[in-house]
């Protein structure tokens, strides 16, 4: 399956929310709701609606700022500790994941996905809206595997029903397997990670969480990866995201 976008080089025009994450804004999906809150303006006029398109000659703004295609794509893994938030900005002046290697990369880089504030582990920042699509989209199913520590000896039936998928509050998660290593402690693998869904999947059985980390996302390991800092992905290991899920790498 391949990805498709257009390109300013070759064709007349593109679509805004693909241009905004082809200058790393954020991934693409995060870009239409950028566009929806008013905050772009192409020519110096506010664009709200979806699907609007730009040529290589327009002026596009984002909070009052030109924006411009990015000219390197930069992949790096963070292992970010608890109590960082994955965050542009923040009103309570909480710490953000990206401030822990924003002054060595001159880019502007944007977070893969999510891990929530109380949550540690291993998250992907990039420039790249393709790479980001590949990651977080359902339909490629990459892996994301999570090490959780719960504050209770807790059975195997609830983690076997979250395996065969589990409604609460009219949303349905399903995890893909565990592995139980200690009464309190197991490995979870999802491959479609709704917001917060393993605190809210064992908060409804009444379980409280200790830690949680991510060591895993597709071929990418935590490993030895110290707390507060970060690796560029190689070559490699991005390329297998892209021919994972049959996707030309643009």
């Amino acid at each position: 399956m391949r990805l498709k976008e257009g390109n300013l080089n070759s064709v007349d025009d593109i679509r805004l929310h693909v241009y905004l994450s082809r200058c790393g804004i954020a991934s693409r999906r995060a870009c239409e709701k950028i566009i929806l809150s008013g905050r772009v303006c192409v020519n110096g006029k506010p664009v709200t609606t979806l699907g609007s398109k730009v040529t290589k000659q327009d002026e596009v703004t984002l909070d009052g700022k030109l924006v411009s295609l990015v000219k390197k794509k930069v992949y790096i893994a963070l292992h970010k500790p608890a109590g960082f938030l994955c965050a542009n900005s923040d009103r309570f002046g909480r710490p953000l994941a990206k401030e822990l290697f924003q002054a060595a990369i001159p880019q502007r880089l944007f977070h893969v996905g999510r891990l929530d504030f109380l949550s540690s582990g291993l998250i992907f920042f990039t420039n790249d809206g393709n790479f980001s699509g590949v990651i977080t989209h359902p339909r490629y199913g990459v892996e994301k595997e999570y090490l959780v520590s719960v504050g209770k000896v807790m059975t195997d039936e609830l983690l076997d029903q979250y395996v065969a998928g589990i409604k609460i509050e009219g949303v349905r998660y399903q995890a893909k397997c565990y592995q139980r290593i200690l009464p309190k402690k197991f490995r979870l693998t999802l491959t479609q990670g709704k917001n917060r869904e393993i605190r809210k999947v064992l908060g409804a059985a009444d379980v409280a969480i200790k830690t949680l980390q991510r060591i895993r996302i597709g071929n990418v390991l935590l490993g030895g990866l110290k707390s507060g800092k970060y690796r560029h992905l190689t070559a490699d290991e991005v390329r297998w995201f892209f021919e994972k899920a049959g996707v030309i790498k643009m």
